[in-house]
């Protein structure tokens, strides 16, 4: 709720720190390059293609008017942001490979919608939203259990800026509302990290994606280990020390948030199609009782349970963030959240609402216009300036691909 008739110091902090970015960013224009090739340079960083005459005359009237900014957001016009920039930034999160060299498809698809729209990007991992073609193509329709309709919306050459459309996600994968959760249970996503396996994947592809920060990085040895499953040998190699040194800091924090997954499944036939080109993202429903656990949860988090009988059996998806204690508080949790919930739906929340998520996305950016990671002193303050940014224009995606395109086109 915004303060009545003042604006709250943490927004006048952030509006203080963009009106710096716009600051540095108009000095770095007139400073290093002429106003023609400087916009020429910003749009390339956006578009990674040329801009017509009539466009590039239009960035250099607002840069040469101190409004590089909206010279930028001019550029995201251009097509090939969407269709190449977009689609080749997100791509990567969507398989186990991180290789962008994958068809179009509904995760990736849902990205460079929210990016379009300037929606609140946090929406990425929590929200029940998805994009598909507009039906006016004449595509085939949006299926569950197959990738064909975004490989044929790719095919068709169509802009994607302008053949996406915004859906409810639960009304095309079946899923209830409460149990979406953004890109989590889009169906690309949960054939690479729910597929086989016991849905620590999804976890741990989460983290890389979406909040900078693999498991090893994140590794905290002080935590409890009550919530750790019986698949954990507390003695691997019948030496319990690398169990209480090793194993320990990842799974403290890891097991307790993957409970939040425990009614999904990739379900697909491993016999006539092992890649699971034709298999559908499933979720228990209160009315759905696994044979093998006699509960809503599904029986891969039973497996190889007689590793450590005592360890910790999963009863529902009731997850609960230990990381707001001990060395990951650096990540920035919202006080505003309980830090415990039921299902992806509310785990995504906590994750979208964190310090590091609002960090991640902005270092993502910053080296995917750049072509290179924050390395300097000068860098990082860019870096943060832009993060407060982000969380000001109501994490407007757009605002972050803007500025760090004026501040390294001036390099």
């Amino acid at each position: 709720m915004k303060a009545p008739e003042r604006m709250r110091p943490s927004a006048f902090k952030a509006c203080s720190m963009s009106l710096l970015i716009l600051l540095t960013a108009t000095y770095a224009v007139t400073a290093s390059a002429g106003a023609r090739e400087q916009a020429k340079r910003i749009h390339d960083r956006i578009a990674g293609v040329p801009p017509s005459a009539e466009v590039l005359d239009d960035m250099e009237s607002y840069i040469t008017g101190g409004s590089p900014i909206e010279a930028a957001r001019l550029a995201m016009d251009d097509p090939a942001f969407y269709d190449a920039t977009i689609k080749n930034f997100a791509a990567p999160w969507t398989n186990e490979a991180m290789t962008p060299f994958v068809p179009l498809n509904d995760y990736t698809a849902t990205v460079i919608g929210l990016v379009r729209d300037g929606a609140d990007f946090r929406e990425v991992l929590f929200g029940d939203v998805l994009y598909v073609g507009d039906s006016a193509l004449g595509l085939p329709s949006y299926s569950p259990s197959n990738n064909t309709h975004y490989e044929e919306l790719e095919e068709s050459g169509e802009p994607l800026q302008d053949a996406l459309q915004r859906v409810n996600q639960s009304t095309f994968n079946g899923l209830p509302p409460d149990a979406t959760a953004g890109v989590i249970t889009s169906r690309a996503a949960a054939r690479a990290f729910f597929s086989a396996g016991t849905n620590r994947a999804m976890f741990r592809f989460t983290l890389i994606n979406h909040m900078c920060s693999d498991l090893e990085q994140v590794a905290d040895t002080s935590l409890p280990t009550d919530r750790i499953r019986q698949d954990v040998s507390r003695s691997p190699g019948g030496d319990s020390r690398v169990f209480l040194n090793n194993c320990v800091g990842c799974h403290t924090g890891m097991d307790p948030m993957t409970q939040a997954f425990a009614y999904y499944d990739y379900e697909y036939n491993q016999d006539s199609d092992p890649d699971g080109a034709l298999g559908r993202l499933v979720y228990n429903t209160v009315n759905d009782i696994d044979p093998e656990t006699q509960s809503r949860v599904k029986a891969k988090y039973h497996i190889n349970s007689a590793t450590f009988e005592g360890g910790y059996v999963t009863p529902d998806d009731q997850w609960d963030n230990y990381w707001r204690q001990g060395a990951n508080r650096r990540l920035g949790w919202d006080d505003a959240l309980p830090g415990s919930g039921n299902g992806a739906k509310s785990l995504g929340e906590e994750w979208a609402h964190s310090k590091a998520f609002a960090e991640c996305q902005v270092k993502k950016v910053f080296k995917n216009v750049c072509l290179r990671p924050p390395s300097n002193s000068i860098d990082h303050n860019q870096v943060s300036a832009m993060v407060a940014s982000f969380e000001a224009s109501n994490f407007d995606l757009k605002q972050v691909f803007a500025e760090s395109a004026v501040y390294c086109a001036g390099e």
